[in-house]
């Protein structure tokens, strides 16, 4: 059996039905989002252009021209103290999962992050159980930092919110350069 290789690239205007539909599934499966409503097509491309916007990378994993992932970070918080802490954020295509492509995705995404002179990377990850984004956080040198508890009520019960961080770079260990 030949395993397709695959691509991490920068995403483009016509993988938005693709990018829709992947976390249309985990919004409405999964307790990695805590959002209740799926966005449709014209909310993602309004999300994508506002990450796109502030230079940050929107990335997707495809093969065989089929886009199976995407990831993406943007600032942790709007003010301005925080322009070196980014959030990562990454949703596979549920026959996706588990093949190593959350590494790749997050691999990429940290490369081009510290590239642009980040210099944290938070993970805030939805649901306590969700050991396959903990797990590849973890591997990729992600620190568990705490855990908010009860704080998302999904599926008719409380989840806990992870957090891992991450530095980019030199980190902390000098001044960054604005």
């Amino acid at each position: 059996m030949t395993t397709r290789p695959t691509l991490i690239r920068p995403s483009t205007d016509a993988d938005l039905p693709a990018i829709t539909a992947i976390y249309s599934h985990h919004v409405q499966h999964g307790t990695g989002t805590f959002e209740l409503e799926s966005p449709d097509e014209a909310e993602m491309a309004k999300r994508r252009a506002d990450v796109l916007g502030k230079g940050l990378p929107w990335l997707v994993a495809e093969q065989g021209g089929q886009v199976l992932g995407y990831a993406y970070a943007n600032h942790f918080r709007p003010r301005r103290a925080y322009r070196f802490c980014l959030e990562d954020s990454i949703y596979l295509a549920p026959a996706a999962q588990g093949q190593g492509l959350g590494r790749l995705l997050l691999s990429e995404l940290i490369a081009r992050c510290q590239a642009l002179g980040a210099r944290q990377m938070l993970a805030v990850i939805g649901d306590s159980a969700n050991a396959g984004s903990i797990g590849v956080h973890r591997a990729l040198g992600f620190e568990h930092t705490g855990v908010l508890k009860a704080s998302g009520w999904k599926f008719d019960r409380w989840l806990d919110v992870v957090l891992m961080q991450r530095a980019l770079g030199t980190g902390d260990s000098n001044a960054p350069q604005d």
